[in-house]
């Protein structure tokens, strides 16, 4: 068995000092390009990546995250959101690409064309005050009661959801990525996203899931044992 993905996914930790020595830019890119490769929900991609490079924009990030450690010694600091309003873009995105695709002789499902131009916007719309939600929820409830029937999102919180859940699997692609480079990261939550969104001048619908710090590990980065609760406790077989 190859074990070249194990040793990957063993060796990244989070990271909490960074010995400050530079990261290519090249590699910080091809990080990135592997991030926007991770599986995503419907394939809208509700993700964006500001990788924050200029003073004193990155000073100010710093504080955001609480002066950590982790932010404070890292070669690239990258905010990663999650954006609840992009999907008609990316929609429109995908039957613009599928058609390109069909012109040049490959095969488009007639059941991706159906979902991308009548379901997706039956699914992902939300609004007004709550009816549309309120409607969608009776209607998948109804079907529910015959077959299995996909119930979310039908509320901006549900739409909320889905796009952090679609980001983080970017960002895990981002992390190890840097991993396969030789580099390490920091995923950090603790921070002040209210400053982080003004900072960056972010829309609405806009949710940071995290900073990603991402550089060389220090002799001490690792400051604590890897540590894992028992494993019956989260496997459950059925």
């Amino acid at each position: 068995m190859d074990d070249i993905f194990e040793k990957l996914v063993s060796q990244r930790r989070s990271i909490r000092i960074f010995d400050k020595s530079p990261m290519p830019e090249a590699i910080v890119e091809k990080c990135l390009d592997l991030a926007l490769l991770a599986p995503n929900s419907s394939n809208l991609q509700p993700w964006e990546f500001h990788w924050v490079r200029k003073e004193p924009l990155r000073k100010s990030l710093v504080e955001a995250c609480l002066s950590q450690s982790a932010a404070a010694t890292a070669a690239e600091l990258i905010v990663c959101i999650a954006r609840t309003n992009t999907w008609q873009q990316a929609r429109t995105d995908m039957i613009t690409q599928m058609t390109e695709k069909k012109n040049q002789g490959e095969k488009i499902p007639d059941a991706a064309w159906l979902y991308y131009r009548k379901l997706v916007p039956i699914m992902y719309r939300q609004g007004w005050f709550s009816v549309l939600g309120c409607l969608k929820k009776i209607i998948f409830f109804a079907i529910g009661l015959k077959k299995p029937m996909m119930r979310e999102p039908t509320s901006h919180q549900d739409l909320r959801i889905w796009a952090i859940k679609s980001t983080a699997l970017a960002c895990e692609n981002l992390m190890l990525a840097a991993t396969a480079y030789g580099y390490d990261s920091c995923p950090m939550e603790g921070m002040d996203s209210t400053r982080v969104r003004k900072l960056l001048n972010l829309p609405r619908h806009s949710d940071v899931v995290m900073v990603i710090a991402l550089g060389k590990r220090a002799s001490n980065g690792v400051t604590l044992p890897r540590i894992r609760g028992e494993r019956s406790r989260y496997v459950i077989h059925h």
